[in-house]
């Protein structure tokens, strides 16, 4: 985790990657809960025979949407602002799924700050947010996250 004392420290890096985080795994627990939240419970996401039987990864996989609403918490594991007092999602831009993320894999996200802008009382930040499964080489998910921070 790297600690910036204040957002005109950490805007200094436009450009640069920030950093990694620590992996995290996608159990069949976790598919099945945002499934339930989401009302999306696709037997690819949530049943496990049905999967091992017709689909082409034999596993089951995780929503796509479940690995971008990962990327926050993951982001939070990356870096923090000390200065920062509230800092909200504004939206994505240019979002990919590109990898499959298969049950019991375990993903970790990297982050690049892309732009800053200066708005009302702080800033906009948009950051690239490549979600990476442990072991391959082609991302999960790719994203611009723009979040507004506020110090």
């Amino acid at each position: 985790m790297k600690q910036f004392e204040s957002l005109k420290e950490f805007t200094e890096l436009v450009g640069q990657e920030i950093g990694q985080s620590p992996v995290m795994k996608i159990t069949q627990e976790r598919i099945n809960s945002f499934a339930k939240v989401t009302l999306d419970e696709q037997w690819v996401h949530t049943k496990p025979e049905m999967a091992a039987q017709h689909s082409p990864y034999k596993v089951t996989i995780a929503h796509g949407y479940l690995t971008q609403s990962l990327i926050p918490h993951l982001m939070s594991q990356v870096f923090s602002v000390t200065s920062v007092k509230m800092a909200v999602n504004y939206g994505s831009d240019k979002v990919r799924f590109m990898s499959p993320v298969l049950v019991d894999s375990s993903i970790y996200l990297s982050v690049k700050l892309i732009a800053v802008n200066r708005i009302n009382h702080g800033f906009r930040l948009t950051t690239q947010c490549t979600v990476h499964i442990e072991g391959e080489s082609k991302p999960a998910c790719v994203a611009e996250l723009i979040t507004l921070m506020y110090e």
